[in-house]
């Protein structure tokens, strides 16, 4: 990760301690050798030689980048430690060419105090100056805001009863039940009264956690916590016909493009081939609809992860197409954007980096993304349940063809907005007080997502806040043994092949070839 040229801070930083290292010279020449400090052959190469051993020092310990205002324990490690090196090697320049300040053997270490405590002398200065008060600097509290505060617009109302009826007395799994999704489906679930609520989940500990939070909030509800891979198919399989769930929602993913792109045999294998695995075991077993949790990253796919989500959403397509005509286990398919809070998303991020002092970190001044809370993307995700398995004569004729729903996240915002309004939020002031610092796009990312294809337009729903996209399903049977091509590529570790393979059923899947985060700071 490479740095660019210091912003205005830090070269005014530089300009500072340059000025402190040259004083604390002649201050610790007089407590050393007072009768050697006035000599004028003395300065005439001293001063421009201290700031050199300083500075050949203090960069490689990046003390330019430091804050002054809030220094860490390890800030003010590498500044004793710029000290007392830059102040030995000036010692052992002065011996060799014999300088007055060689005379005493105790000028090294009187150098190194004097410059040390100047140093530090004027970060405490400046840091009380932040403060505005003698008490020592704390971390920055980040608030806990309301989600809604970063939206700033309304929350979608949603037709309960008509969930109620879908779920109450039912049979439920939910896969990936520890993560943010799976989780808050869980307890929307479970407060609408299913007979039985089955959470499964490939970790151990947020399977604990979801599970131990439901039997607090909800005792009267049967519960199982399960453990288990979505790629096992035979183990998944014994778990639908053991549980027979009527009502399957499908949260369990790879999600975190970076990683996927990463490791993108691991993402194939979860995303693509568990979600079929899911899919026909319910199906065998009876269930009367499975909900599949898809991704705006699944149109025009620059990443493998949403690559990997396109191709479950076709093969889900295809099996509701075959339900609507010929019965079966209906396959609904929910798109939406990104969660605000959830794991790995930026809200988390950027609270922690502010109780540091930040800096904020964005990956480009342009990037944009569709936000939802968590409890309205599955609100309504609920509310397109409840239409995708209703038989009405209203209902959109898309649904009939492979229609997926798409929630309707309003207007796309920019991540760097975010930050500032987080920044201002907890009371202090974008690029004065913290600053924002955009690292540059990583693999697999987009500037814009998009949650329609431009072939794909956006047609209304009976409820307000979902939406239909109609994209180009195919035949399950076909997209099954793509499937089984795939996998069978990536348990060999054949990459090329696999993309391949993936690249051959969605064509506009663009791979983005990214560049190594790079490092720059706006003030």
């Amino acid at each position: 990760m490479s740095i660019t040229l210091p912003h205005r801070r830090q070269r005014q930083h530089v300009a500072l301690d340059s000025l402190l290292a040259l004083l604390a010279l002649p201050i610790a020449l007089t407590l050393a050798s007072p009768q050697d400090w006035h000599s004028a052959r003395w300065w005439g190469a001293a001063l421009p030689g201290m700031v050199l051993c300083f500075w050949l020092v203090g960069l490689p310990l990046r003390l330019p980048e430091q804050s002054w205002r809030q220094p860490s324990l390890a800030d003010l490690l590498s500044l004793a430690g710029a000290a007392l090196i830059s102040a030995m090697l000036f010692a052992s320049a002065c011996a060799l060419l014999d300088a007055p300040a060689s005379a005493n053997p105790s000028f090294p270490a009187i150098h190194a105090l004097t410059m040390g405590a100047m140093l530090g002398l004027a970060r405490m200065l400046d840091m009380l100056r932040a403060q505005g008060a003698p008490p020592p600097a704390q971390p920055v509290r980040a608030p806990e805001v309301s989600l809604e505060q970063l939206l700033d617009r309304p929350q979608v109302p949603l037709d309960r009863e008509g969930m109620a009826r879908l779920i109450q007395g039912r049979r439920v799994l939910v896969t990936g039940a520890g993560g943010t999704i799976g989780g808050e489906l869980a307890r929307q679930l479970a407060a609408l009264a299913p007979e039985r609520l089955v959470l499964l989940d490939h970790g151990e500990f947020a399977l604990y956690q979801i599970n131990l939070e439901l039997s607090e909030s909800f005792p009267a509800v049967h519960r199982h916590a399960v453990i288990a891979d979505i790629r096992d198919a035979a183990r998944i399989a014994r778990l639908m016909e053991n549980f027979r769930p009527e009502l399957v929602f499908h949260a369990a993913a790879l999600k975190h493009v970076p990683m996927v792109e990463s490791d993108p045999l691991e993402g194939l294998l979860t995303n693509a081939l568990g979600t079929r695995i899911v899919a026909d075991a319910a199906r065998a077993a009876g269930c009367r609809a499975m909900v599949f949790i898809s991704t705006d990253k699944a149109v025009n796919p620059s990443s493998v992860m949403g690559a990997s989500k396109r191709l479950a959403e076709m093969y889900c397509q295809g099996l509701d197409r075959q339900a609507r005509s010929a019965g079966g286990m209906r396959c609904v398919t929910v798109r939406f954007g990104n969660v605000l809070g959830s794991t790995g998303s930026v809200v988390p991020l950027f609270r922690r980096q502010l109780e540091r002092g930040g800096p904020l970190t964005v990956t480009h001044p342009d990037m944009r993304r569709y936000f939802m809370t968590v409890r309205e993307a599955v609100g309504l995700v609920l509310q397109a349940s409840l239409l995708g398995t209703e038989d009405r004569a209203d209902q959109p004729p898309q649904l009939r063809e492979g229609g997926i729903f798409v929630l309707d996240m309003g207007k796309p915002v920019k991540i760097v907005d975010m930050a500032r309004r987080m920044i201002r939020l907890a009371g202090l002031i974008p690029d004065k007080d913290v600053q924002i610092r955009f690292t540059g796009l990583r693999p697999g990312e987009k500037l814009f997502e998009e949650l329609f294809h431009g072939q794909e337009p956006a047609l209304p729903t009976l409820h307000d806040g979902l939406l239909i996209a109609t994209p180009r399903s195919a035949n399950p049977g076909i997209v099954s043994c793509a499937i089984d091509e795939i996998a069978e590529a990536a348990r060999a570790g054949r990459t090329e092949a696999a993309l391949a393979r993936l690249g051959g059923l969605i064509p506009e899947f663009t791979p983005q070839q990214g560049a190594k985060p790079r490092l720059r700071v706006v003030s």
